[in-house]
């Protein structure tokens, strides 16, 4: 491929097109490793600075993913959770024929600081109950659960063993029956020991998820789900009726 009177812009975009065109054809599938970026320079006929650009974009854009000092890959597809949904994310990885792992990190029972207490309806250092899991795709780390449950809804909480059988939010599912629930989700930066169970840096761009569950007016659980934005997003899908129409 030859762009001796094309712009450096369209040659760019030309070699984006060319990588796209492996992967929509199925020869460069997910997982694998492409050509190295000297290999692209050769059979390109382009500069170094031209497909760096266009690996560095379509790695920005989810499609590749770069690791230092060993190469490029085809990014595989990221796990997307349903926000009209309370999903289970063990069963979300299973179905895509992954192998699903739940590492507790912390369960504990402790005092409610004044924001937790705000979530859950309860008073300042009131006892709560607290529980930290990391989930996994294959081995990487897709999202940290950070928990809080009240002791009156769910007093055998502690008494479990959770695991990739039974994840917190599974047992709860299986015990309290959920009458309403809240979905908000923000953009973050994990702090550090955020970034150190998710094995990403400080400054990766998250997604985090932060839901509460009632059942008879009572507060059953608060938790943040962080997720690097880069391994797993976030979406739904509805119906349009008269009532849930913006106009």
């Amino acid at each position: 491929m030859s762009g001796n009177n094309t712009s450096p812009q369209a040659l760019y975009q030309q070699a984006k097109s060319y990588v796209q065109s492996k992967l929509l054809s199925g020869e460069w599938k997910p997982g694998d490793m492409i050509p190295s970026e000297n290999r692209l320079v050769s059979d390109l006929s382009m500069s170094r600075m031209t497909v760096n650009r266009a690996l560095r974009e379509l790695a920005a854009e989810g499609v590749l993913t770069r690791i230092a000092g060993v190469g490029t890959f085809v990014a595989t597809e990221k796990p997307q959770s349903n926000l009209l949904m309370i999903a289970n994310i063990g069963d979300e990885i299973r179905q895509r024929g992954h192998h699903y792992r739940c590492e507790v990190i912390s369960i504990s029972r402790e005092a409610a600081s004044m924001a937790v207490a705000a979530a859950i309806g309860l008073p300042t250092g009131h006892s709560v109950f607290h529980v930290v899991c990391v989930h996994y795709e294959e081995d990487t780390a897709v999202q940290l659960e950070d928990r809080y449950v009240n002791p009156e809804m769910v007093p055998e909480f502690l008494n479990q063993t959770f695991n990739e059988a039974l994840p917190p939010s599974l047992y709860l599912l299986k015990n309290v029956p959920v009458e309403e629930m809240e979905h908000i989700v923000d953009a973050t930066l994990p702090s550090a020991d955020e970034a150190r169970l998710l094995a990403i840096t400080e400054q990766t761009p998250c997604l985090v998820l932060m839901r509460r569950t009632w059942t008879s007016n009572k507060t059953v659980t608060y938790v943040r789900f962080l997720h690097p934005s880069s391994r797993y997003r976030l979406g739904s899908r509805m119906m349009v009726t008269a009532e849930n129409r913006a106009g």
